[in-house]
């Protein structure tokens, strides 16, 4: 009979077990992290951003980037992708010759690694800067 009970509560602690991982699923998150932003420029400037990819508290390299820069009325005036370099470092810039004065995003946002993609949490940053007339 003991060893009937003892079978019975090996079962159902390994079945509660295997329940509890069905719904586990794993998720890379990485994200970018801005150094020093500016958030003023004037017409004519180029704006620059720079960063580094945080993942567990260290830079990471090779993560794919994707850079929006939109105007406040929402038109998107660019798109890039770019990885972060060796170091775990982006750089991007925005040339504002051709654009009016006013408010600008843009948005940073940690695509992950390759090897990560189907788990990638795709998590971003937003500036905002103005842009005045000389």
């Amino acid at each position: 009979m003991k060893l009937s009970i003892h079978y019975a509560v090996a079962c159902l602690f390994t079945l509660l077990l295997l329940g509890m991982t069905v719904n586990v699923s794993a998720t890379h998150i990485s994200k970018p992290v801005l150094v020093e932003p500016d958030t003023h420029y004037q017409v004519g400037e180029k704006v620059v951003v720079n960063g580094w990819v945080d993942y567990n508290a260290q830079p990471t390299a090779d993560v794919l980037l994707y850079f929006l820069v939109a105007a406040e009325d929402g038109t998107i005036l660019d798109e890039q992708f770019y990885t972060s370099d060796k170091q775990g470092h982006f750089h991007f810039e925005f040339d504002t010759r051709n654009q009016p004065p006013g408010l600008y995003t843009i948005t940073v946002t940690s695509h992950c690694l390759e090897i990560h993609r189907s788990i990638c949490s795709f998590n971003s940053v937003t500036l905002s800067f103005e842009l005045t007339n000389p």
